[in-house]
């Protein structure tokens, strides 16, 4: 009998991603996957009687043997891992990855090579000279991160919420390196002249990059410390053209990597998902 997953979006994003969506089902179905689509917003979480139980359109349903939840949620994420479901990515990983501190504060422990952070609540403070990078903890693709090189740039900040601080690396140029489960598929190097941040969705170039073995054996550090499903993680480069731990994507996209390579990462994927039932 086939196991049955779940893939969630939220609507928003699922507006965005409709390619992608389609791309995941209809490689689910070449690999006979019983992959069914949900809105986040059309599954309720809650306990009844004394258990945990997962609704849909308010309407009691069995919950998923695996779920590949591509919005985050991490609580959501717990309640069906409480209910039996292997959910990719983990709500450790979702935690974690979604929060830039908890992401810097974890992987610290680890030697992992980073720029000098300092964590901030509800304001901004000239930690470092000028220049310095300030990033709201919770940004995602490159938002939420700012360049500040005065005071005046200081106080326009938005108020409220959790910040890092940070030492600025090599401007406009970093890799992302995907990954799925334990192996490494690929790393794409992005970069930009006209602006300090190198994402490819905000203008930027890129190209298939060649990871040496000391940038291997850092990432897989790293992965090593995770039960990953997809992610992507992003360095950025020090003056001497080394690598320093920058963010894990949780719901990362590959569209850098589609449009440099013939790699089917979504393939990857699924796979990697039906062996832990094989």
């Amino acid at each position: 009998m086939k196991k049955i997953g779940w893939l969630i979006y939220n609507r928003e994003d699922a507006k965005k991603n409709k390619a992608y969506i389609e791309w995941m089902l209809a490689e689910a179905k070449e690999l006979n996957m019983e992959l069914r689509f949900h809105y986040r917003e059309d599954l309720q979480i809650g306990h009844r009687q004394h258990k945990l139980f997962v609704d849909f359109r308010n309407e009691p349903v069995a919950p998923p043997a695996y779920a590949i939840i591509r919005t985050i949620d991490p609580f959501f994420t717990k309640q069906l891992e409480m209910l039996g479901t292997v959910c990719f990515n983990s709500s450790f990983v979702s935690e974690i990855a979604n929060n830039k501190a908890k992401t810097h504060q974890f992987l610290s422990t680890l030697g992992i090579p980073m720029a000098d952070t300092v964590y901030c609540q509800d304001s901004v403070q000239a930690h470092f000279p000028f220049p310095f990078i300030a990033k709201e903890v919770h940004g995602r693709g490159g938002k939420s991160v700012y360049l500040i090189e005065n005071a005046d740039q200081l106080t326009s900040l938005p108020s409220g919420g959790e910040w890092l601080i940070q030492k600025p690396g090599v401007f406009g140029k970093d890799v992302r390196v995907f990954v799925v489960g334990k192996k490494i598929v690929a790393a794409v190097l992005r970069e930009s002249n006209s602006n300090f941040k190198a994402n490819y969705t905000l203008g930027g170039t890129a190209s298939l990059y060649k990871l040496s073995d000391e940038e291997t054996a850092l990432i897989q550090t790293i992965i090593d410390a995770f039960d990953f499903g997809m992610v992507g993680i992003d360095f950025i480069f020090d003056e001497k053209c080394r690598f320093l731990f920058n963010e894990i994507e949780d719901v990362v996209g590959s569209r850098t990597l589609s449009a440099l390579s013939d790699i089917n990462i979504v393939r990857e994927y699924l796979q990697f998902i039906q062996s832990h039932f094989a």
